[in-house]
């Protein structure tokens, strides 16, 4: 596998001192992650949680220091943010340079051209010949919120199709649509009025693509009358859900059932958009165009935006002032973005994306066959949006989260930073940045395969 970015000679020592021409002074003041840990646990909302008990230091590219100035390889992304890694040097260019014009005058007060420019970028990103239009917000939920809002007013009608394993954020109106209790949902309803779930299609279960198709028939004819249906959303591939591509003959059928009954197809792309299944929209593989598409998390390498992209007539449905946010499409977070676009553009990163899909898919096949028969069930996906399944043995494929928690805890110690997923939390997903060189990837790959052999032997133990 050929590695399309240039990189700088990396340290391999396990711990380093941060270096003072990457590391502020101010952040070399001696701490440890035992004392930060005590003062986040005084001072945070014990919701807030966190996959790791480490604090960051600095980053480049895909590696991470700690405060304590251990290194660790990073798989993870920032949950699939990081897609031209961190401090991507264009992006921070891009947002240093905007600082020094202006940070914030609210588009909504004083608008200002970054804005604008992304928007039409979006435009012209988005599959589909027709005249299109976007609005910027801060966060996915935020989009998702703004998606479904746009669908209500195009058509007139409220309700909203999600599915079985979903995820569209943690606000009460996406938590209505997201489809896991736990952690999300648990002890926080009563969810909004006229959501409604249909199935999805799930190997696992044993759900076919007719299965989850005659599921959705079935709800138009108990619950979910076609004709005040707004929206159907879906992820063409589930992200906290497990990684789990829409069979393209789902998202076939789904758009011919959307034309037929009026109805929006909204397609939240916030965690597979730009790059990171090897298009820039994982829902182009299926040659398939939605009517509205919701972005985020990587579109600006780290910098906090999001939007909503749609046909322009469903885009124009709200009325003046119905939409925007006082922080929405900030001018430092458009030009990071503008800046992270570019970067995907001009090194190649979506055939990068494809390549790493590929590598990935070969080396977890030879390493579950070597170190765990039976136990590695499944590696699914799309590019590099890929996860693997652990489960105790193939004839009942149980899932085994507590297996996937120990692979996780043994990588963290190797240092490498890895993610969890899936309903029954016994998967694996894969965030790393498709910057990051072929070298630094197969680290992480071989800190994998000696965590997985610690996991299995502790396991015997």
């Amino acid at each position: 596998m050929t590695n399309t970015v240039k990189k700088k000679p990396r340290k391999t020592a396990a711990k380093i001192k941060p270096s003072i021409s990457i590391v502020p002074e101010s952040v070399q003041a001696t701490k440890t992650n035992a004392d930060l840990v005590a003062r986040r646990e005084a001072a945070v909302a014990r919701g807030v949680a966190s996959a790791a008990p480490i604090f960051a230091s600095h980053a480049e590219n895909a590696e991470l220091w700690d405060v304590e100035g251990n290194r660790f390889v990073d798989f993870a992304g920032g949950i699939a943010v990081l897609n031209t890694g961190h401090r991507h040097p264009k992006v921070v260019a891009a947002a240093k340079a905007q600082e020094d014009l202006y940070t914030h005058t609210s588009f909504q007060v004083v608008p200002y051209e970054p804005y604008v420019a992304l928007a039409e970028k979006l435009n012209a990103l988005a599959p589909g010949d027709h005249a299109k239009k976007s609005l910027l917000v801060t966060t996915g939920a935020e989009a998702v919120e703004n998606a479904v809002k746009i669908a209500r007013a195009a058509t007139g009608r409220p309700g909203v199709i999600a599915f079985t394993g979903s995820y569209h954020g943690r606000t009460l109106l996406t938590l209505g649509m997201t489809g896991k209790i736990s952690p999300y949902k648990k002890d926080v309803g009563p969810f909004p009025s006229d959501i409604f779930r249909a199935p999805f299609p799930s190997l696992r279960d044993g759900i076919t693509v007719q299965d989850a198709l005659t599921g959705l028939q079935n709800l138009f004819l108990t619950d979910a009358q076609p004709e005040r249906v707004a929206a159907i959303i879906i992820e063409p591939v589930l992200g906290e859900g497990g990684y789990t591509p829409v069979p393209f003959e789902m998202l076939k059928a789904l758009r011919e059932i959307c034309d037929t009954h009026g109805i929006m197809l909204i397609a939240d792309e916030i965690q597979a958009g730009f790059g990171r299944t090897g298009t820039w929209f994982a829902i182009e593989h299926s040659g398939v165009v939605p009517d509205l598409i919701t972005v985020a998390k990587s579109m600006a390498g780290g910098y906090p935006i999001a939007g909503v992209i749609g046909r322009a007539d469903v885009m124009d449905a709200v009325i003046p002032g119905g939409l925007g946010g006082t922080y929405g499409g900030n001018p430092v977070a458009c030009a990071a973005a503008l800046a992270a676009i570019e970067a995907i553009e001009e090194e190649g990163l979506l055939a990068r994306s494809t390549a790493l899909g590929a590598y990935f898919r070969e080396r977890f096949a030879e390493i579950g066959a070597r170190i765990s028969p039976l136990r590695m069930w499944d590696i699914r996906g799309l590019g590099a949006m890929l996860a693997v399944e652990f489960v105790t043995d193939f004839e009942t494929a149980t899932p085994d989260a507590a297996l996937t928690k120990s692979v996780i805890a043994h990588a963290l110690q190797r240092g490498l930073i890895l993610l969890g997923c899936g309903m029954h939390g016994n998967a694996l997903r894969i965030m790393v940045p498709l910057t990051a060189s072929d070298e630094i990837v197969d680290e992480g790959l071989a800190i994998f395969e000696a965590s997985l052999a610690a996991a299995i032997a502790e396991q015997h133990a």
